[in-house]
């Protein structure tokens, strides 16, 4: 599939209303969070979705919060933790993380590439959105 889209746009859909994007993740900013971690944002009205990049073995220690989440795994394979249960998920899985839900991930052995849907907004993610202060 061919993509038309040359670099963001954005146009309003409504007086008032907030700005429709298009958007291409090739054109987002990458965020270094920490050594073999890499984030791209794009945040909308109360929804937001992030684009992170693992290397392999990278863990990310188990905790909640309260918002709820949805994480598809675009690359890789990750060894998930989630209520105190193992689950192995891979390209193409879909993961539902309700509200306060305990989970964490271990990252197997390749780079690892996950889509995380937020809603409402991740704010503790938003003290900088590619690199400037809120």
């Amino acid at each position: 599939m061919e993509n038309n889209v040359e670099e963001s746009q954005s146009t309003q859909c409504a007086v008032g209303e907030p700005l429709h994007q298009h958007l291409n993740w090739a054109a987002i900013p990458i965020e270094k969070l920490d050594e073999g971690i890499e984030r791209q944002m794009v945040v909308g009205e109360h929804l937001m979705i992030c684009r992170l990049r693992f290397a392999p073995f990278v863990v990310t220690s188990e905790h909640d919060h309260p918002h709820e989440q949805m994480t598809i795994v675009e690359r890789g394979k990750v060894r998930f933790f989630v209520e105190g249960k193992e689950k192995v998920a891979v390209a193409g899985d879909v993961l539902h993380f309700p509200s306060k839900c305990w989970h964490g991930a271990t990252m197997m052995d390749e780079e690892v590439v996950l889509v995380d849907i937020f809603t409402p907004l991740r704010r503790d993610f938003l003290g900088t959105i590619n690199g400037t202060p809120e």
